[in-house]
């Protein structure tokens, strides 16, 4: 009844939290992961691409970040930034800039410029 009544508001009543760092961020649904960090003052870079990055556009690849939990399907430029260097197939990263969150989510960023530095500590 109240999802007929008032669906704007249904879409709501579950709020997704992001743990990042020392962050606990709640958003609403389908929100960009990297807009969610920002607006808390968490960001996906490291060191220089803090101010040197593509603004949210998926072509630089410095928001990658490594995430546990429910997020939208990668999308074709996701796939296609994440497919050469300094990026490896397989590591497991996502673009920030290009996530949707759809629930819970641990977001954890690996050391290098871009985030790339999945081996090390």
């Amino acid at each position: 009844m109240f999802e007929k009544t008032f669906p704007l508001l249904a879409s709501y009543a579950f709020m997704p939290t992001i743990t990042f760092e020392d962050h606990q961020i709640s958003v609403a649904p389908d929100a960009n992961l990297r807009k969610a960090l920002f607006k808390s003052k968490a960001t996906p870079h490291n060191a220089g691409a803090r101010f040197l990055n593509c603004k949210g556009l998926g072509t630089c690849g410095t928001c990658a970040v490594e995430i546990t939990g429910d997020v939208s399907s990668k999308t074709a430029v996701e796939k296609w930034r994440l497919g050469f260097p300094p990026h490896r197939p397989g590591a497991n990263l996502r673009l920030a800039c290009q996530v949707k969150v759809k629930g819970d989510i641990q977001v954890k960023k690996h050391p290098g410029f871009w985030g790339q530095e999945v081996d090390q500590p």
